[in-house]
């Protein structure tokens, strides 16, 4: 079973309804898997993230999330969605944003700074800690707004455009971080339209006038059959 499958899902846009963004998408995606999406703008791949966490529900078809239907917002319940880093309490410090992320999830407040140091730590951006929200650009926002994501300790990260204006090395520096996390476990499915940043992902797919194009599902070991010792 994939943790996320899209099976036959169509979405109409708002602004043409008569049209479909997004028309009859088939998609798999397992724990430990990276998936990059490249589209031009408006071609649907940020909607297609959005239903992936349940921000928005589709007009046909369903997405599911480790075997049940996503009903509703799924963010932090095993999905971390992002797009940039959080604007609320901007004027916090990298460190009191995370624990406070936590603390309004449920979280104790010690184990909200637990998770807060060793989502830094994970993310490189341990020296950013004392640093305040509005003040990041670049790869140090894109590396907070990772470590706020790996705070809710997800199963599913999904990464919209974040490295987009990010000089090169730096950018690729975070997509070296972003095949750790997959190769630690982790399913990430990002949403591109530079085809620098497919750099790294297991399966690499098109978005365009609607349809996906590209290996939609993991390819299947081949299956060895095994003959007895002397057989």
């Amino acid at each position: 079973m994939s943790l996320l499958a899209f099976q036959h899902v169509q979405l109409a846009d708002r602004e043409c309804p008569e049209r479909l963004l997004l028309d009859d998408i088939c998609l798999e995606l397992d724990d430990g898997e990276m998936v990059a999406i490249w589209g031009k703008r408006r071609s649907g791949r940020s909607s297609l993230l959005r239903l992936a966490c349940g921000l928005i529900a589709p007009d046909g078809g369903t997405v599911s999330f480790d075997g049940r239907p996503l009903r509703g917002p799924a963010i932090g319940d095993g999905i971390a969605y992002c797009t940039g880093v959080s604007r609320i309490g901007e004027a916090w410090s990298v460190q009191r944003e995370l624990v406070e992320v936590q603390l309004a999830r449920g979280t104790s407040r010690r184990e909200a700074r637990a998770r807060a140091g060793a989502a830094l730590e994970r993310t490189g951006a341990e020296h950013l800690a004392e640093r305040l929200l509005r003040s990041l650009r670049g790869a140090d926002q894109v590396r907070v707004m990772l470590a706020l994501a790996l705070s809710g300790q997800p199963r599913l990260l999904l990464i919209d455009d974040v490295a987009a204006g990010v000089p090169l090395v730096e950018r690729m520096a975070i997509l070296r971080l972003l095949r750790a996390l997959a190769d630690e476990g982790m399913a990430v499915l990002s949403s591109t339209d530079e085809t620098p940043a497919l750099a790294g992902a297991d399966r690499a797919l098109s978005l365009s006038d609607g349809r996906l194009h590209g290996r939609v599902a993991a390819e299947l070991a081949e299956v060895v059959h095994l003959r007895a010792a002397g057989g």
